[in-house]
């Protein structure tokens, strides 16, 4: 055998060949030009041994540099419990793939259910799914649930105080769906609620997105929106941290409809970017609505409890013109992720994770503004994440922090760098950060 790792004898590739009418497989490829076939042997490093390949990848991992992380802007350092790698990387879990037959997945569904209870209590909604890729797609799918549950309306109007990349990927959603996407402008870095009011008098809305705490970490009054949006038959979408609801009042006491956002602050590492989690849960009236999966809880023929994939309207089991969504499958290993990690920290650690991350936050911003090269962006409340304008070069300011470890912040303007603080940061290496600042 030419490959000795494929499973295919000589005759099992001789009668394949038969029953497709070819000889040769050479005359299977007889349609692929010669000027483009691959001739010699594929250009592949030399085989190494596994003493070898931990070798070399150890090596790559002292290139990369660890840094202190005081940037956020959607994605924090937050911690990570030690028990939840142990869980999620056992076979049964890391190879599962979608819970198809619920009669062999019953573990799966049991902890998406769990999932979906924790989230609906976290948001103070009816219903959650069973979860979504990240907190983007999660947002722009319930755009499209607006859109969905409108008889006549095709405007959502999105607050510029949502992040910019959730903005991006709304109006990528809407722009194939036939959706007008209009922006509310802020007023001193909040939602201006007159102008938004304004725009839902002016009939047409199908919804309202909004972010809670906005794109500049300030914890905004949305006093009267849901009243002014369910007045014109508009739904209220409020996209918001996972973590920060432990402390902040939920979407639900806001009266929004659908709550969206990311569950990577519920202690999944930053990794680069990803796997993440999006969240998405809703009122019941809006629950056949919801794109993605529903795990419902029923009996069994002994009369045992026992769960089931539910109130499925998506494109692979109904027509695709009539489906809600074009999401068929769901990240439940980060489900997964979450579900441990909201269950070890029971609702009083998330608490205490939450006011440890304000604290620091306060603490640093209080400190940095006592510096004379800062002052406050917006004198507004926020929680973990502030703005603030620099008097010096904020490159060089970034790269001096980064020279002695820290990543510090982001960059928001050309003089202003917006800083965030989980429990995860020491007030030693905040001090470090803060003499840094006083130097410069």
């Amino acid at each position: 055998m030419a490959f000795k790792y494929f499973p295919h004898t000589e005759q099992d590739l001789h009668e394949m060949l038969n029953r497709v009418g070819v000889k040769s497989l050479d005359d299977l490829y007889a349609d692929v030009p010669e000027s483009i076939r691959l001739k010699g042997d594929y250009d592949l490093p030399k085989a190494m041994s596994e003493i070898e390949v931990r070798q070399f990848f150890d090596k790559l991992c002292h290139n990369d540099k660890q840094l202190v992380c005081f940037a956020g802007a959607g994605v924090y350092d937050h911690y990570t419990p030690s028990i939840i790698p142990y869980i999620i990387e056992r076979s049964e879990f890391l190879t599962s793939y979608t819970p198809y037959q619920a009669e062999i997945s019953q573990g799966t569904l049991h902890y998406i259910f769990e999932y979906q209870t924790m989230m609906a209590r976290l948001t103070g909604m009816d219903i959650s799914n069973a979860s979504m890729y990240d907190g983007t797609t999660a947002t722009a799918e319930a755009v499209m649930m607006a859109a969905a549950a409108a008889k006549k309306a095709d405007t959502v109007l999105v607050s510029e105080t949502v992040d910019s990349k959730t903005v991006a990927v709304i109006k990528t959603y809407a722009h194939f769906h036939g959706i007008n996407i209009k922006m509310i402008k802020q007023d001193n870095g909040v939602t201006d609620i007159a102008e938004l009011k304004q725009n839902i008098d002016n009939g047409g809305v199908a919804g309202v997105v909004v972010q809670q705490p906005n794109r500049y970490g300030i914890i905004e009054d949305y006093t009267g929106v849901a009243d002014a949006c369910h007045d014109k038959k508009a739904l209220f979408i409020m996209n918001s941290v996972a973590a920060d609801l432990a402390l902040l009042k939920t979407p639900s006491e806001w009266g929004a409809d659908i709550a969206v956002g990311d569950g990577q602050s519920l202690g999944i590492p930053m990794s680069f970017g990803g796997p993440y989690v999006g969240y998405l849960c809703c009122t019941e009236k809006l629950m056949r609505k919801m794109p993605g999966r529903i795990v419902g809880q029923t009996q069994d023929s002994r009369g045992n409890r026992a769960f089931v994939l539910t109130l499925q309207a998506r494109e692979q089991h109904i027509r695709r013109q009539k489906a809600t969504s074009n999401i068929c499958s769901n990240e439940s290993l980060m489900a997964l992720f979450v579900t441990i990690y909201m269950s070890v920290m029971g609702k009083q650690g998330l608490k205490e994770a939450a006011e440890m991350s304000y604290a620091g936050a306060h603490y640093l911003c209080d400190e940095l503004l006592k510096t004379g090269h800062f002052k406050l962006s917006y004198n507004r409340p926020f929680f973990n994440e502030f703005c603030v304008k620099y008097d010096g070069d904020v490159d060089a300011l970034r790269r001096k922090l980064e020279e002695n470890g820290i990543l510090g912040g982001v960059k928001i303007a050309d003089d202003e760098i917006m800083f965030a603080v989980t429990e995860n940061r020491t007030k030693e290496e905040t001090d470090k950060l803060i003499s840094l600042c006083r130097q410069q």
